[in-house]
């Protein structure tokens, strides 16, 4: 593999996808998410060949069997990439095998197909290598530097980006047996357009525009597949205490493994909390049947150092997000789907389509203490869509009346920095007759505050994990109906998002795609911006980065 010249490798890698990107530019040494520049490498080649195969594939005609091969592998492999999700060095270098095992095949029905045209192949379609050695050393120069033009690079990685989270809402949808071929396809597409070094800032913008709109449809699906599996939330009152039985702990964001877990905990002593963004699991109906899914342990992923010790039982990691663990906790934790960590137990997919085996889980944690409590009381939520619409009598009276006077949307992520406390200002400091929608782990920062409520309506609307802002969504575009307004932003709605990682860029996307201006995204604008492209959305749609709590108090309640 050839690099670019030029370009600076003076650093062992470079990785700017999260929103705790060192010095605000980059990591260049290790992830500050703890990913040693080895995987963050092979994260990246695995991610080239993904565009090769993507090129070959739009250039190629493919049978049904092998696009649908295709389309799996490509979802599987880009969720792998997200931020905390996988740091297993074996893992990526076994992926890139079978990528170009992949492409080799996707190659072959492109020669038959398409080699009459005498199309130049990109490098990403033809590169080899096998061993470890070559495939390290191919790595060194796949990533995001081989883009010389700084505003190209920044689109690039923007659409890489959004299908990143785009992949993890297919793929939660794909175990649920719900797919679209033409969102594979436009992924697809769009993995080959970043080689394509003819498309320009217009044209790149066009796209990212055109994921956010196919970023909705992913959201609609996976929407469709939650709630014809488990039924739509319902409000909820969650426990935050801890009983008397050992428990397993479940964090990420996989429903289906949820199931599972429950089923196979069920009549065995062993009591099931959730963690982080698996909290909404409480609201949906499907799971509220077991007497022994007691509650929510503990509070958003950066604090689980801490909190998985205390649990003192074993704990599941279903999706992102993973922080490096302890000595005290690694032998009680599991991996399982596309996440993994070396020296954690990894809990594989049931053969030819049978449930995984969670029973190491549910021995281990007989053998364990109770969770060590750490507060007591409720918290609500399972605001989603359909409660809400539900309630939209109620609320139109409320507004009419002037009793909620405005919506703020705090959607999206939690995260480590001290600068994200301004979250929890800001709520606590709103005004009594304004409303929070939220959505994502972002909840956090708010969700235990005694905020009160307005005629009965919580004050705090969580419509549950990140995905779920696809909800926020269609509430908004209600209300719009309601009130038969020609212009979304006319709505009494302000936009006050957090961001992390790469499922909220494919929301950012969703919400601009949708037309909604104005928003203020923190608690730092993402570093893959470039100043002439942050210049454009500022431009083209109002976005704006955080100030202080008074300041952002004023602008979006004027909004």
């Amino acid at each position: 593999m050839q690099a670019q010249d030029n370009l600076p490798y003076s650093t062992p890698m470079f990785c700017f996808q999260c929103q705790e990107a060192a010095k605000g530019t980059g990591c260049t040494i290790k992830g500050v998410c703890g990913k040693t520049y080895d995987v963050a490498n092979l994260q990246d080649l695995l991610l080239y060949s993904l565009k090769g195969i993507s090129w070959l594939a739009e250039h190629a005609r493919l049978s049904d069997v092998l696009e649908q091969e295709v389309s799996l592998f490509i979802t599987d492999a880009l969720f792998t990439t997200i931020t905390n999700a996988n740091f297993d060095k074996a893992f990526f270098l076994n992926h890139i095998r079978t990528a170009l095992e992949l492409r080799d095949r996707v190659r072959h029905e492109y020669d038959v197909t398409a080699a009459a045209t005498n199309t130049i192949i990109p490098d990403a379609a033809t590169w080899s290598g096998h061993t470890d050695q070559e495939l390290e050393h191919a790595a060194m120069t796949a990533g995001v530097r081989r883009t010389v033009d700084e505003d190209i690079r920044s689109l690039r990685e923007l659409l890489m980006y959004g299908l990143k989270g785009m992949a993890a809402y297919t793929y939660h949808a794909g175990h649920l047996n719900y797919s679209n071929i033409e969102i594979d396809r436009f992924m697809r597409r769009v993995l080959a357009a970043t080689l394509d070094d003819t498309l320009g800032v217009p044209e790149l913008l066009a796209l990212a525009m055109e994921t956010g709109k196919v970023g909705v449809d992913a959201m609609a699906m996976l929407d469709q597949a939650n709630t014809s599996t488990y039924g739509h939330p319902q409000i909820t009152k969650v426990n935050i205490g801890v009983g008397q039985r050992p428990g397993i702990l479940i964090s990420g964001h996989d429903l289906h493994d949820m199931e599972q877990l429950l089923k196979q905990t069920e009549g065995t002593g062993v009591d099931v909390y959730t963690h982080s963004e698996m909290l909404p699991a409480h609201y949906y109906p499907a799971f509220s049947k077991y007497d022994h899914f007691v509650g929510n342990y503990g509070n958003a992923w950066w604090k689980q150092t801490s909190e998985f010790e205390s649990f003192n039982g074993p704990i599941l990691m279903t999706t992102n997000c993973i922080v490096p663990p302890k000595s005290s906790y690694i032998h009680r934790l599991y991996t399982t789907g596309n996440t993994g960590y070396e020296g954690v137990q990894h809990i594989p997919n049931g053969e030819n389509g049978a449930p995984k085996d969670f029973s190491l889980l549910i021995e281990q944690a007989l053998q364990c203490e109770p969770p060590t409590e750490l507060e007591q009381g409720e918290i609500i939520g399972g605001f989603a869509h359909q409660t809400v619409l539900g309630l939209a009598d109620q609320i139109a009276e409320a507004i009419h009346s002037g009793a909620i006077k405005r919506f703020v949307v705090m959607a999206g992520c939690d995260g480590r920095m001290k600068s994200r406390s301004y979250y929890t200002r800001f709520a606590e400091e709103l005004p009594q007759d304004t409303v929070i929608l939220t959505a994502g782990c972002a909840k956090y920062k708010y969700n235990k505050l005694p905020l009160g409520d307005i005629g009965g309506i919580p004050r705090v609307l969580d419509a549950g994990q990140c995905n779920d802002s696809y909800s926020l969504v269609v509430i908004a575009m209600k209300l719009q109906e309601m009130f038969g307004l020609d212009d979304i932003n006319d709505l009494p709605i302000s936009y006050n998002i957090a961001w992390y990682e790469q499922k909220a860029v494919i929301v950012l996307l969703s919400l601009l795609h949708l037309g909604v201006k104005h928003i203020h995204l923190g608690p730092t604008l993402p570093a893959f911006l470039s100043p002439n492209v942050v210049q454009v959305l500022v431009d083209n749609f109002g976005i704006a980065g955080i100030s202080t709590v008074d300041e952002d108090m004023r602008i979006l309640l004027e909004v």
